[in-house]
């Protein structure tokens, strides 16, 4: 937008009045904000919360602060960040599900409405900084790629800076990393001590540096979205070390325990009841010894990914200090969602298998328990340990009941908040977050921004919640819905609704409890105040058409990100090629390989000798394929759930080839033909009894290396091809689309 010169412009310049436009100056003192996101972690996974989980950082700040116990957040992590930064409910900005899908809906696009300016956006163009390290998750993950397009990624809605990862989730040793608009490598290995959680604390105390030196008094906006304790759960070999053993009393205990120290602290009030044990969670003393030798083990990896995160966020606070900035800085520290039922009931040693509806079995895991927690691994825990993470709430992520929207939140200022180490019970929800934030940087929410009218601010500001302990909320109404699950809070009154996935809404019943006198939904008094629910029902219906909730919409992950793809997506093209040097390719943003046919052929380069190295790369660890030739074999590996199938050739690549190639037939079923070529003659085939059913990888894409976590362990690291050997490698898919045998998972 063109600024009008003030000035005036003669012949020459000293006879010219010169003009500048005016600065944009923050208020002065105006407070520095950190604000750090936990992914996955549940109300009861902190210290300062309950939790025997480690975390000195994090209870300083909240000694420092104000802990919250009525704070809420949506059920699934895409929508409360779009709330979180924006302070409007997430149907209304665009966010009803998560980024990896267009649903083809104005209230699910998968990404942020330009009527809604993001808090970056905001302070800075109030004269803030503005940095982000770590997950984003609010792109449509098909415009990922380097291709973009790259409006909705961190730099092109208000952050200057930025280094983390774009989609869901991400291993936290060989991490899918962006660094401002591009992609870049892992800058070491595991074996070098490599971990994402303190790269994303290295890149954020860089920038900090930059703004403190270069900026001087001008205060920032540091983002720190972190990828834990989402799946997988990894962390340093000698934070693992340090909990086993820790579980092995089992979910039952823990729970009690930590209810019992959550009432010790007087982070819930007396007479909360702890909630029954879920009705999908077995008792502990039912299960085998070896049921428990893995689920315990799956729980170590869990906490020792949240101790180790907090060792490297009393990093950061150590450079604040430094840096002569903490006193005046603002810290929210907050989760995006209650703990995850993810893992299924036995816990996963293979995070894809989840995503087909698939639970790995005992003997799967077992073969795999010495590996949990560190480079080869991807682990999510069984749901006892998540009802664990919800102490004592009932429920999961995804759920509109308290175990999936009530999380920790706690807010620290050391100069501006008098308070110390101080409960507050008032209800609140994560769209109070940014007007708390605008409120006191002393910064307005725009009426325009870049020309477009904006949504009013849904969220209210949390200062009276400082100094008036007692105060009764500034909030009367807040709606949940996800998956169609829903729910209401008014004025104390909570009703809320499981709902079966596929069937009547109709016949979704509702509960009703008094929040003010059952903290841990356990009374359900629908039957004695039916007239109080019928009110409820109504008013969410009444919020449901005001913030765009509708239309109800109860599909899963897979048949939302697999099947439904906006027109131009990349995911739909059948015909393409990969040149060497470009950058990987997000899955998301890769076409689907899933239920169909498909032929890859690498030309080649002569380099006077045989050639060797991965070819073509998708996937890692967990599951997707990889092309490749090792001592001039060419080979084929399909990597299903953990399982690897292997297709090769006798040594039949020579320094005179022109192309390999690959075709994978699928046939009945699952199951494929693969058939491999040199110069298009067919030299060796073999079956693959199971490909993907409908997800095969959260890693990218990629050519000339598995550069990742690597697909299988027949070769070493990344596996590089020869150096000027790879010309192209052009991909022919299957046309059609994509058929989805889904089932209902509630």
């Amino acid at each position: 937008m063109s600024v009008e010169f003030e000035g005036t412009i003669a012949t020459t310049w000293n006879e010219s009045t010169p003009w500048w436009p005016p600065a944009v100056r923050p208020p002065k003192n105006a407070p520095n904000v950190v604000l750090v996101l936990f992914d996955d972690v549940g109300f009861g996974s902190f210290g300062c919360y309950g939790a025997e989980i480690d975390t000195p950082t994090i209870d300083a700040l909240a000694g420092l602060g104000i802990r919250y116990n009525n704070f809420h957040v949506t059920p699934l992590c895409s929508p409360t960040r779009a709330s979180l930064l924006t302070g409007r409910n997430h149907h209304s900005v665009g966010m009803a599900f998560l980024a990896n899908a267009d649903s083809g809906l104005p209230n699910a696009r998968g990404h942020v409405s330009k009527q809604a300016a993001t808090l970056a956006e905001m302070l800075r163009g109030a004269g803030y900084n503005t940095m982000c390290v770590g997950k984003w998750h609010l792109a449509p993950i098909d415009q990922t790629s380097a291709a973009g397009p790259y409006d909705q990624w961190p730099l092109g809605r208000g952050f200057e800076r930025y280094y983390g990862f774009l989609d869901a989730l991400t291993d936290h040793f060989y991490p899918d990393l962006v660094y401002d608009n591009h992609r870049v490598d892992p800058p070491a290995t595991p074996e070098e001590g490599y971990h994402l959680t303190t790269d994303l604390i290295d890149h954020g105390i860089a920038f900090l540096r930059d703004q403190v030196s270069a900026g001087g008094e001008k205060p920032f906006f540091l983002y720190v979205a972190l990828g834990t304790a989402h799946c997988p759960h990894q962390a340093p070999e000698a934070f693992l070390h340090k909990y086993r053993g820790r579980y092995d009393a089992g979910w039952d205990a823990a729970r009690e325990e930590r209810y019992r120290r959550q009432l010790d602290l007087g982070i819930i009030p007396r007479g909360t009841k702890l909630a029954p044990r879920n009705a999908d969670v077995p008792a502990w003393d039912t299960l085998s010894d070896d049921e428990k030798r893995v689920a315990a083990r799956l729980q170590e990896a869990f906490a020792a990914m949240v101790d180790h995160t907090d060792h490297e966020l009393g990093r950061l606070v150590d450079e604040l200090k430094r840096l002569d900035r903490f006193d005046n800085t603002i810290f929210v520290v907050l989760c995006d969602n209650g703990a995850s039922q993810e893992g299924g009931a036995l816990g996963t040693t293979n995070i894809v298998a989840y995503e087909n509806g698939d639970q790995p079995s005992l003997e799967f895991n077992l073969a795999r328990l010495d590996t949990i927690g560190g480079p080869r691994s991807q682990t999510n825990y069984p749901k006892g340990w998540a009802m664990v993470g919800n102490t004592p709430l009932k429920r999961y992520k995804q759920n509109t009941h308290a175990g999936g929207v009530r999380a920790p939140m706690i807010m620290a200022w050391p100069s501006g908040i008098a308070a110390r180490g101080e409960v507050r019970q008032q209800f609140h929800h994560v769209i109070d977050v940014a007007p708390t934030i605008l409120d006191l940087a002393g910064v307005r929410a725009p009426r325009t921004f870049n020309g477009i009218p904006q949504l009013p601010l849904h969220g209210v500001s949390l200062r009276y919640t400082f100094a008036q302990p007692d105060a009764p909320s500034a909030r009367h109404t807040q709606y949940f819905e996800m998956f169609s699950h829903r729910a209401i809070w008014h004025d104390g009154w909570k009703a809320v609704s499981f709902h079966h996935r596929g069937g009547p809404y109709a016949q979704d019943t509702w509960e009703l409890y008094r929040l003010d006198k059952d903290f841990s939904e356990c009374n359900d008094v629908a039957g004695e105040h039916p007239d109080v629910l019928e009110r409820l029902v109504e008013l969410w219906w009444a919020e449901a058409g005001k913030y765009d909730v509708l239309p109800l919409d109860d599909r899963g992950f897979t048949e939302r990100a697999v099947r439904y793809q906006s027109p131009g997506s990349p995911r739909l093209r059948t015909r393409f090629s990969l040149h060497p040097g470009m950058s990987r390719i997000p899955s998301g943003a890769a076409p689907l390989f899933v239920d169909r046919s498909f032929r890859v052929t690498a030309h080649l380069n002569r380099t006077g000798s045989v050639p060797n190295g991965v070819i073509v790369s998708l996937g890692d660890v967990s599951g997707g394929f990889t092309l490749y030739v090792k001592d001039a074999q060419l080979a084929f590996e399909y990597n299903w759930e953990g399982t690897l199938y292997r297709v090769e050739a006798p040594a039949s690549v020579t320094a005179e080839s022109k192309s390999l190639a690959m075709s994978l037939e699928r046939e009945q079923g699952l199951a494929a033909l693969v058939r491999l070529y040199v110069d298009g003659q067919e030299i060796g085939q073999g079956d693959v009894p199971h490909t993907a059913k409908w997800f095969i990888s959260w890693s990218p894409l990629d050519i000339g290396k598995d550069g990742l976590s690597r697909i299988t362990d027949t070769y070493r690291d990344a596996f590089p091809f020869t150096p000027g050997a790879l010309e192209r490698v052009d991909f022919e898919l299957e046309s059609k689309d994509v058929v989805l045998d889904l089932h209902p998972v509630d």
